[in-house]
């Protein structure tokens, strides 16, 4: 697939196969947007009617010795899987390319992310039905995201190469990615190496660096968290051993945020690979995928050039880290101990209260989460939702009543206060008196039905009023959700005159009702966010953490969009203050808004789709 200024490039890979089995297929509006969608619904049709399978190549790519009777070998040998010949240093997938190379793995299964297609071979059957999904369910989303999408929703594994026997061409991008930077492989070989086993590598933990920062893909049940990776080495118990080590070691030549994260990163797959095998990696595979580590992680901030002086003592620096995790997890012991939960998360989806559990139980508050308050829960935390079940809240007061519930905290939200035209909102700005909006009252009625059963049991009952939240698995209905789905489906945002936002990251949300909690009842009501935005502001933020997408003003202002709410009471009763990056938050939010969620198009069972 290639658009008409590379199509002699084009001819040049295809007259790569011996057997002249490849069709050139050109971008058939060359002059509209620049987007590599609109070529890959011809690319997937034009299927031979006798092929097995069909393999798509974009036009910037370099491909091994000796490819073409391997990708024979390969297709005979998993005919009803999709492979990907590529993965790039970039993305969350490089993580389990750097996994499977570093175990003696000549295959890898993807983790949840936009599928790696710069080139893909799918069933033939899967190819030739790929147009019809793309024009019924792509709506402008980016053509890896459509997909994975696809691939899911047929329920067909995604098998990725290792290593590559693609690689990515330095040229730049006409669909619009070369703002992401310097782009290569994780690990490519010049030959297409001798395939000694079909066996395909899954990991539960995967370790990567990404857009400057030190992320583990960490598999829960049936769906995948992404979080930092210093968080998934505390639960592990590891963390002290890393910091300890990195502080012992010095990376000279590197800025202070690019070691840690690095030595980090090397640390914890280090710590994954001992895990898997006693065996020591080849030193040459070693130094190969640790010298695709920092431009992975970096090349969207520095140059090529900056880069390529970067690498060895990035490279350097991750070995020793890799090596200090190998020996810190032998050295170990087995797990971190169990603690005894006293606090329930209820109420929301399944997948943001678990989240909530965890980063909770994280800041010292273990937790369970489940629909109905575990029985030995003695606090519970409820994420409230005036349009849910009608006897939702019946049914976890009754089961309060029955265990022996001491504390209730209810997640409440600002949209209490919509209507309102004060600057900034007290907690006691809606008190006494229904709220006029009516989306206002809905919140306002569930948290009186909370206060009233409250004062009729005598079990302190506190309201938590957040701001729009930020993350995985956060609601869709929110401003910011809503523009980065915008975004990534190449819709301009209409922005309103005069509205400011507050927002709050999941993980400041964890920590201020963990502080709360620590401390002693006094108030009845606090509001919490992270930060707050001007309305430009927060269109920037969707355009630097999701797709660049222009704007333009809309008309008038939206007078349901709730004022802004002070924070002061939870932070002088509390101590409490906003500390997460709110920017990594978003970046988080639109990652798992195309990657992890997927419209009215179901996963496959076990494949982590809870979107």
């Amino acid at each position: 697939m290639t658009h008409p200024r590379r199509a002699t490039a084009a001819e040049v890979i295809a007259a790569r196969d011996p057997l002249r089995r490849i069709r050139v297929v050109t971008d058939p509006d060359p002059s509209g947007p620049p987007t590599a969608l609109r070529t890959a619904n011809p690319a997937w049709s034009c299927v031979g009617d006798d092929a097995t399978h069909h393999v798509v190549f974009q036009d910037d790519v370099l491909i091994a010795d000796g490819f073409f009777p391997y990708l024979e070998q390969v297709a005979a040998a998993v005919p009803g899987e999709a492979v990907a010949f590529y993965e790039g240093w970039e993305g969350r997938n490089s993580g389990v390319v750097r996994l499977g190379a570093l175990t003696g793995a000549q295959w890898a299964r993807a983790i949840d992310e936009h599928v790696p297609s710069l080139a893909l071979m799918l069933p033939a059957e899967i190819a030739r039905e790929y147009q019809k999904f793309a024009v019924t369910h792509g709506k402008g989303w980016p053509y890896d995201v459509v997909i994975q999408r696809y691939l899911k929703s047929r329920e067909i594994p995604v098998r990725i190469a290792v290593p590559s026997t693609v690689d990515h061409d330095d040229v730049p991008s006409l669909a619009g990615n070369s703002t992401h930077g310097w782009r290569r492989a994780t690990y490519f070989s010049e030959r297409a190496v001798d395939v000694r086993t079909y066996d395909c590598a899954a990991f539960s933990v995967v370790p990567y660096y990404q857009y400057g920062e030190a992320r583990c893909a960490v598999r829960y049940g049936t769906y995948w968290e992404h979080l930092d990776t210093d968080r998934y080495l505390r639960r592990v118990g590891l963390l002290d051993r890393c910091d300890t080590g990195l502080a012992e070691h010095d990376g000279p030549g590197l800025p202070a945020v690019v070691r840690r994260h690095v030595w980090l990163t090397a640390f914890a797959t280090g710590a994954v690979v001992e895990g898997l095998t006693a065996a020591e990696p080849d030193p040459a595979v070693a130094d190969a995928v640790m010298d695709s580590l920092g431009p992975g992680g970096l090349c969207e901030e520095y140059t090529g050039a900056e880069l390529m002086e970067m690498i060895p003592r990035i490279r350097a620096l991750a070995l020793t880290a890799f090596a200090a995790g190998r020996a810190a997890r032998r050295a170990a012991s087995p797990g971190p101990r169990a603690t005894t939960a006293d606090l329930a998360v209820t109420g929301g989806s399944a997948a943001f209260r678990e989240q909530l559990a965890r980063l909770l139980t994280d800041a010292g508050c273990a937790a369970v989460p489940g629909e109905r308050p575990d029985p030995a829960a003695r606090t519970v935390i409820h994420l409230a939702d005036p349009h849910g079940r009608s006897d939702a809240l019946p049914d976890l007061f009754a089961d309060a009543e029955r265990h022996g519930v001491r504390r209730l905290v209810l997640i409440a939200s600002a949209a209490v206060y919509r209507g309102l035209t004060d600057e900034e909102c007290t907690e006691n700005a809606v008190s006494g008196r229904p709220p006029a909006d009516a989306e206002a009252r809905a919140w306002w009625d569930a948290e009186e039905t909370c206060r009233r059963w409250g004062t009729r049991t005598g079990i302190p009952v506190q309201v938590v009023r957040i701001a729009e939240q930020v993350g995985p698995h956060a609601p869709l209905h929110g401003v910011l959700a809503g523009w980065m789905l915008r975004a990534w489906t190449r819709r301009p945002m209409e922005l309103l005159n005069g509205r400011r936002h507050q927002i709050i990251d999941h993980r400041d949300m964890a920590g201020a009702l963990a502080a709360i909690l620590t401390a002693p009842v006094r108030s009845a009501t606090y509001n919490v966010a992270s930060v707050r935005y001007e309305e430009n502001e927060l269109a920037q933020l969707v355009t630097d953490t999701a797709r660049a997408t222009p704007w333009h003003p809309g008309t008038g202002a939206d007078g349901a969009h709730p004022p802004l709410m002070s924070t002061a009471l939870v932070t002088a009763e509390t101590g409490w203050r906003p500390a997460a990056d709110v920017h990594g938050g978003a970046r988080a939010q639109a990652q798992w808004l195309a990657c992890d969620t997927h419209d009215d198009v179901p996963g496959p069972k076990g494949t982590g789709s809870d979107g």
